[in-house]
């Protein structure tokens, strides 16, 4: 099956989004008419097992359509990678009742939406967010702010991280995740501007008064909203990790092709040792980071924890995909500069890798904390 998932993945990219990506990324315009084909191939529905009407791929599966899609137009799966955390969230922590009622609509695209935890004035402090959730009978009450929501326009449901008690201790018994469908009381803000990732909407969501029903909350369980965020996050450092592959592949192939054909001194660059270094240093990259995304999404398939795994594919990967589109927009010279090629669309997009689900400075903590506490003295 993997096979015919990435052949038709790749059928489509070359029939429908290669020609297309550069005029909609200078335009920052939704890709409307590809977000109907991403629903159409099933990509809504990935990972959602397949008796709730998903394709039950893997994450070995699934990281390598992220790769891929991500060497023509990266901004295209972050909009199916949010969406996909919710439903994990939603399979392997809700109830059989609500995993009836939203992964199939999930998994058709009906329904789509993202994961919205990060605040105005807190972001990889999870524990920090101020969002309130108050009890009313069998509603709750919410009030707050979400920024930097993918799919915060063109969504519709999101999972959304709040706090349930704000006295608890330690501070993340206080958390719960709910599933807000947009309705009164929950609207959006504004469309933030990027300087890549373009395409994508990325907004500020805001909460006022907004009543969710009690079955909305995940699980039914309060408490327990900062280990359905986290074991999403997972999945998720998974893909930006595997867009980081995809995205230093495609600026390794780019440079690769243009020395070969760039002449200087009357023979082609990739002829000078200073073009072959760089060249050397980037396919090696490329190869040591797809390890490492392998390596995470076996883990994540056999039900390990992988929050280490997944730390340092995110971290090696992301920062791969930055030094090669520096380095292939010094191998095009002036051409990488210009809007006219898609170097310059690399270099704008890749410095997010680094930053998104977790900066890499998180990343390394994370990855040091989980050595020690696995190779105890």
């Amino acid at each position: 099956m993997e096979i015919e998932a990435l052949d038709a993945i790749s059928r489509w990219l070359e029939r429908e989004v290669r020609g297309k990506v550069r005029d909609l990324e200078h335009r920052d315009e939704y890709p409307e008419r590809m977000v109907e084909q991403m629903k159409a191939l099933g990509l809504f529905g990935a990972t959602i097992p397949q008796e709730h009407g998903g394709l039950g791929l893997p994450a070995s599966t699934y990281a390598k359509i992220v790769a891929r899609i991500s060497e023509v137009w990266m901004s295209l799966t972050g909009i199916f990678n949010s969406h996909l955390i919710m439903a994990a969230a939603v399979a392997r922590y809700g109830t059989e009742t609500q995993k009836r009622r939203f992964l199939s609509k999930f998994a058709s695209g009906e329904v789509r939406g993202g994961l919205a935890l990060t605040e105005p004035d807190c972001g990889t402090d999870l524990q920090a967010i101020r969002t309130r959730a108050v009890r009313q009978g069998d509603h709750y009450v919410i009030n707050g702010t979400k920024t930097w929501i993918s799919n915060g326009i063109h969504g519709s449901c999101f999972a959304l991280l709040v706090k349930t008690d704000p006295r608890a201790e330690p501070r993340h018994k206080g958390m719960s995740l709910f599933l807000a469908e947009k309705r009164e009381g929950f609207r959006v803000s504004k469309k933030l501007e990027k300087l890549g990732y373009k395409g994508i909407d990325s907004a500020e969501l805001i909460f006022e008064d907004y009543r969710v029903p009690a079955d909305c909350l995940i699980g039914e369980v309060e408490g327990r909203g900062f280990q359905h965020a986290l074991g999403g996050l997972e999945l998720g450092r998974i893909n930006v990790a595997a867009r980081g592959v995809g995205v230093a592949n495609a600026a390794l192939k780019d440079a690769l092709a243009y020395s070969q054909i760039r002449k200087t001194f009357g023979k082609p660059i990739c002829e000078h040792q200073a073009i072959q270094l760089k060249l050397g240093e980037m396919a090696t990259r490329c190869e040591a980071a797809r390890l490492l995304v392998e390596s995470a999404a076996r883990a994540y398939d056999a039900g390990e924890r992988c929050d280490m795994e997944a730390g340092m594919a995110k971290y090696f990967a992301s920062e791969a995909a930055l030094e090669n589109s520096i380095e292939a927009m010094r191998i095009h010279g002036g051409y990488g500069y210009s809007t006219e090629f898609d170097i310059e669309r690399y270099y704008r997009d890749a410095p997010l890798m680094c930053i998104g689900e977790g900066t890499n400075e998180m990343q390394r903590i994370i990855i040091a904390r989980q050595l020690i506490a696995r190779n105890p003295v």
